[in-house]
């Protein structure tokens, strides 16, 4: 007998890409992030803090949900950056994410863009 979690077929699993765009390394995770993914997330951000990245824009777009252990992952990755002396910026927020981020006053501690460009515009001595 199957004894997975209610709902586990459903799940979608977190992908995470990586890339570079216009002075910042973009990361963009696409999926569910919760506990039984976040570590891919928090590997991918604690890389480039350790590489020394000044400027980390997290494109939201592609989040269908956000637990309490992603929210976790994005503001310890802010603590990270901002005592290396970068930032962390988050774009593209869907609905269910920006609304955990408002519930929980964590969007008060980062800067939100409303897309990816004007993310990616905004000059990286912020």
């Amino acid at each position: 007998m199957d004894r997975g979690m209610p709902g586990e077929q459903y799940r979608r699993g977190l992908t995470v890409d990586v890339r570079r765009a216009a002075g910042s390394v973009v990361i963009a995770p696409a999926g569910e992030l919760d506990h039984h993914s976040a570590e891919k997330l928090r590997t991918a951000l604690h890389e480039c803090t350790a590489a020394g990245e000044a400027r980390i824009v997290v494109d939201c777009s592609g989040l269908e949900f956000c637990d309490s252990t992603g929210l976790n992952v994005l503001l310890a990755t802010r603590v990270e950056a901002e005592e290396a002396g970068g930032a962390v910026h988050l774009a593209e927020m869907p609905p269910i994410v920006a609304r955990i981020m408002e519930i929980t006053g964590a969007s008060a501690v980062f800067t939100v863009h409303a897309t990816l460009d004007e993310a990616l515009a905004v000059p990286s001595d912020d």
